[in-house]
């Protein structure tokens, strides 16, 4: 074999090779998003719902600066009754409506997913897939948001929420991760369930 042709031999190799590790680099995350979301030392509850912690940092200063914000919430059964009960004096239902938003709740409460995204086309819930498992590591209920997008919500970010039935389970604690496909990012929580009253 002549030198020539090991040069050439080489060369197409390494032509190659750098070939694969640019179309590598260009399908990796780049920025916040590949580094991941900064993690609290220990998990800060919620101000809105008591049954949820936060785990990554996710405040409105982090939404300033790359235009992502996710909350997770949840509300158990016995909250969603009282409502009911309250709306129904309130508005002086008949039995058969009553009957009919008592039947709508789930017996597991709810999980209320909230978030802000820059652009209304990064508000798609779509993109979105929530998985909880239990402290053993077992998944115990994972759903991929139907599509639906967000209203404006001002300046260049608009919001989207969706409210998704949770299945009733025991009283425990839940870590729970929101993944949006399009960031590449992830938000953890940990959810207390209460026990039922």
């Amino acid at each position: 074999m002549s030198t020539s042709s090991r040069v050439l031999r080489h060369w197409l190799a390494l032509t190659l090779l750098s070939l694969f590790a640019a179309s590598t680099a260009v399908a990796q995350p780049t920025g916040k998003a590949a580094k991941g979301r900064k993690r609290y030392t220990f998990a800060q509850r919620d101000a809105l719902s008591p049954y949820v912690q936060n785990v990554t940092k996710n405040t409105d200063e982090e939404q300033d600066v790359d235009g992502s914000f996710t909350r997770l919430g949840y509300r158990p059964y016995t909250e969603l009754l009282t409502e009911i009960e309250a709306l129904r004096k309130l508005h002086s239902w008949a039995d058969t409506t009553y009957q009919r938003r008592l039947a709508a709740i789930p017996p597991g409460g709810v999980l209320l997913v909230t978030i802000h995204r820059q652009g209304q086309k990064n508000a798609e819930l779509g993109n979105l897939t929530v998985t909880a498992t239990s402290k053993d590591g077992k998944e115990v209920f994972a759903q991929t948001l139907a599509p639906g997008s967000g209203r404006f919500f001002g300046r260049d970010l608009y919001q989207a929420q969706r409210a998704i039935p949770f299945p009733k389970m025991e009283p425990q604690e839940l870590n729970v991760s929101i993944r949006d496909a399009k960031l590449y990012q992830t938000f953890d929580y940990t959810l207390t369930l209460p026990a039922a009253q």
